[in-house]
C-alpha cells in the first residue's frame, strides 16, 4: 500500500534529521531521481527542518533580526512544500493518466499529495509526542497525558493511511478523479502583493 511506503520513508527522513538535529544540516537524499520516494523523502524533510524552524521562532527571548530572517526561511519551507506537493500529484496524475473514468465517478475534496502531506506532518507530530511520552525528567502526569494524545495521533494515522489508499484504490479504478489546481499563492508575488508592488 502507497501509504506504508510513504510512512516508512518518512520515519527514514525524521530518524536521519534527528542524528544532528540542526536546521543547518545539509540534506542528501539517499532515493534516485526518478523514484517516488525521492520526492517522498524529500517532502518530509522540509516538513521536519520546518518543524523546527517553528520552534526556534517561538523562543520569547529571540533577536527580533534573527526572527526576521527565520520568518524568511519559513516562507521560502512554505513554498518548497508546496512545490514538492505539486510534484507529489504529477506523479499520480500520469500514473493515473490512461484509466477510463467512470461516468459516475466523483472528485475528492483534495488531492493524493495533500492527504499525503497531512501524512508526513503526522509522522513528525508522533515522532515529537513519543519522545515526550519517554521523558524520564517529566512527571507521571505530562506523560500520561503526551501518552494518551500518541494513543490518539497513531489512531489517526491508521485512519489517514486508510483513506489515502482508498482514495488511490478508487482513482485506479476510475470511481473518483484528480483534478489539480496550482496554488494561487499571493503573498510571495511582487505583482500581487500590494506591499511589494509598491516597492518596485
Amino acid at each position: 500500500m502507497f501509504s506504508s511506503l510513504a510512512s516508512r520513508i518518512f520515519q527514514e527522513s525524521i530518524i536521519k534529521y534527528h542524528e544532528i538535529d540542526t536546521v543547518d544540516q545539509p540534506f542528501e537524499n539517499p532515493y534516485p531521481k526518478d523514484d517516488i520516494a525521492h520526492l517522498l523523502y524529500r517532502k518530509n524533510w522540509i516538513d521536519t527542518v520546518q518543524w523546527h524552524y517553528e520552534d526556534i521562532i517561538r523562543d520569547p527571548n529571540i533577536d527580533p533580526v534573527a526572527a526576521l530572517v527565520l520568518k524568511r526561511k519559513i516562507d521560502a519551507s512554505n513554498q518548497d512544500r508546496t512545490d514538492l506537493v505539486e510534484y507529489i500529484d504529477s506523479y499520480f496524475l500520469k500514473k493515473y493518466q490512461s484509466v477510463k473514468i467512470a461516468d459516475n465517478a466523483v472528485i475528492n475534496t483534495e488531492s493524493p499529495a495533500w492527504a499525503i502531506d497531512r501524512l508526513s506532518i503526522l509522522a513528525l507530530k508522533i515522532y515529537h509526542m513519543q519522545e515526550e511520552a519517554d521523558r524520564k525528567d517529566a512527571s507521571q502526569e505530562h506523560i500520561k497525558k503526551c501518552q494518551d494524545k500518541l494513543n490518539v495521533l497513531l489512531e489517526q494515522r491508521v485512519d489517514l493511511s486508510t483513506a489515502i489508499d482508498q482514495l488511490l484504490g478508487d482513482i485506479e479504478a476510475g470511481q473518483k478523479y484528480m483534478k489539480v489546481y496550482k496554488q494561487m499563492k499571493m503573498y510571495n508575488d511582487d505583482e500581487l502583493n500590494p506591499v511589494l508592488r509598491g516597492q518596485k
